[in-house]
């Protein structure tokens, strides 16, 4: 028995690698029998057998997983934006922010093309007021690559963000061995627009990145939902009123009477944006119940 890490998987074989090496593995019968499927990204245990198949015997507890594209155990969701061609919708932005603030994955805003237009600064004030760390970066000379490249180390991250946003331009810059053309499809990989898709972590900047070819806001939308109940504590500025409002059980923190969430918007400490995407999201769920997701 050794431990790894499972780094792809394709046609029901895993490639997981270890300290040594990587073994191509497939999985006990006894996961199918129980429904679970080995995600990329999965700490597990392995079989190795000189003489036969490897086998993977265990996988390890799960920090968080994401339904599409199915990975596991992601520590950093970097969700790349461009201010223009095409702009920020912030309603989108905010739903994926919200998810990975739901999955426990530490979301990451970086903002391409910032030599096109000065919008940037307004989306910047806005998301560095809430607290989340964002970058900015300029695809033409480089500029806030680095940063990114810096924030990859020891993790495990995913990328996102809708088609001609520069997410492959901005990792080509951090690693050109990755070859990612602007169609989000691997080189590396030998992918074709219309070849079968799959994940896989490559090791890039002292951490792994998940190489997920068409990662976009519609499989969060699709895939991942957020109860009315548990959405405000996905929208981390709220959560220092969310115990002052004066009917905490039932507040929905939309226009409710001692609202203390609504009230930190109207003296400006909440952006009236972010509001306003948190009532979209709320409204969106507001009379699904928990049986009908099942």
């Amino acid at each position: 028995m050794t431990d790894g890490r499972l780094i792809k998987g394709i046609g029901g074989f895993y490639y997981v690698e270890t300290a040594e090496t990587v073994y191509e593995c497939k999985a006990r019968g006894i996961f199918r029998q129980k429904k679970i499927t080995p995600l990329v990204g999965d700490l597990v245990s392995i079989t190795v057998n000189s003489n036969g198949e490897n086998t993977i015997e265990e996988i390890k507890e799960r920090k968080n997983f994401l339904v599409r594209p199915p990975l596991a155990n992601i520590d950093r969701l970097f969700i790349v934006s461009s201010v223009v061609e095409p702009s920020v919708n912030m309603l989108v932005l905010d739903r994926i922010i919200s998810i990975a603030e739901y999955k426990n994955i530490e979301p990451i805003i970086v903002f391409t093309k910032i030599d096109l237009d000065d919008s940037y600064k307004k989306y910047y004030d806005v998301y560095n007021k809430a607290g989340f760390k964002v970058v900015l970066c300029d695809n033409k000379n480089g500029d806030g690559a680095d940063e990114v490249r810096a924030l990859l180390k020891g993790c495990v991250s995913a990328f996102t963000g809708n088609s001609g946003v520069g997410k492959s331009s901005l990792l080509n810059v951090i690693d050109s061995n990755l070859s990612l053309d602007t169609g989000e499809t691997s080189k590396k990989l030998g992918r074709g627009r219309h070849t079968t898709r799959h994940c896989e972590l490559f090791k890039v900047a002292g951490g792994y990145v998940a190489d997920t070819p068409g990662f976009s806001s519609v499989d969060f939308e699709r895939c991942e939902r957020i109860m009315k109940n548990e959405l405000p504590y996905c929208f981390r500025e709220f959560e220092p009123y969310l115990d002052k409002c004066k009917f905490q059980t039932n507040c929905s923190h939309i226009n409710d009477k001692g609202c203390a969430v609504v009230q930190a918007v109207e003296q400006g400490y909440i952006s009236k944006e972010r509001h306003n995407s948190y009532v979209e999201l709320f409204n969106e769920v507001k009379d699904i119940k928990e049986w009908e997701l099942k």
